[in-house]
């Protein structure tokens, strides 16, 4: 269940062909430390990556753990993306939601985030196609920095490096 089904440095080296061979037709994407990093600045060229997905008929939702309504809002806005937050991943109900927002099969749905224990495990909870990308910034308090070391340790049990 902790096993991405793919890993990527960052959300911008996710190639649309890639989406396209594995039968991706929509993504669900976190933006913490994946679009942005934790200090709110968005990674570079991903306005760009979020415009070529949309070019290729690919439907994005946001999907954010934040309870931060209008902080979500100002980010989704300019991009013109459907959000839910406080979707409380790994559950299912924000996935749920973001899957009726897109209107897609769940195994035509990529979810991506950094995230093993929330992104990666809501995934394949749904039976999504999970992608996990490297964490933008490095966590800041105590919890986030065990997260990130239990992480690496259920990962090198899969033999997977993050």
């Amino acid at each position: 269940m902790l096993k991405p089904k793919a890993i990527f440095d960052k959300v911008t080296d996710i190639k649309i062909s890639f989406l396209m061979e594995n039968d991706i037709k929509a993504v669900i994407l976190d933006v913490d430390n994946t679009l942005i990093d934790l200090d709110k600045k968005p990674i570079e060229n991903v306005e760009k990556w979020l415009a070529n997905l949309q070019k290729k008929n690919i439907k994005i939702c946001i999907a954010s753990n934040s309870y931060k309504k209008q902080e979500i809002a100002n980010i989704t806005e300019k991009l013109n993306i459907p959000y839910i937050y406080f979707s409380i991943k790994p559950l299912k109900r924000g996935l749920k939601k973001a899957q009726k927002l897109l209107d897609e099969k769940v195994e035509n749905i990529a979810e991506i985030g950094d995230q093993l224990f929330t992104d990666v495990l809501g995934a394949n909870r749904m039976k999504m196609f999970s992608i996990l990308t490297i964490p933008i910034s490095s966590e800041k308090n105590i919890i986030g920095k065990i997260k990130r070391k239990l992480e690496r340790i259920v990962l090198k049990k899969y033999n997977v490096e993050k």
